[in-house]
């Protein structure tokens, strides 16, 4: 009989020993600012170029900010676009 280990367990278990549940999440928190801000955007008619010259950085920083992939982004730089769209920008620290 082949019995799956990980069968009865949750999926953040899963990852948990797979040593990538932090990473996995940060993405996932990416992605979801990502979709929030581009929603924002698409409901105010903000193109891209529109919202880099309101954050006052360039198109190229406005792209790194909006790739889902890339979890190098500063709070200020989350900051400002939250500002630009008339959103504010809050981070707490969860019990694990």
């Amino acid at each position: 009989m082949n019995k799956n280990k990980y069968r009865g367990s949750n999926f953040d278990d899963f990852l948990k020993e797979e040593g990538i549940l932090e990473e996995v999440e940060i993405r996932a928190a990416k992605r979801a600012i990502v979709v929030q801000l581009e929603r924002l955007m698409k409901s105010q008619s903000l193109t891209k170029k529109a919202m880099a010259q309101r954050m006052r950085t360039s198109r190229a920083s406005l792209d790194r900010l909006l790739d889902r992939s890339n979890t190098s982004v500063t709070l200020r730089t989350l900051g400002k676009a939250a500002e630009v769209v008339g959103r504010k920008l809050r981070i707490e620290l969860l019990p694990v």
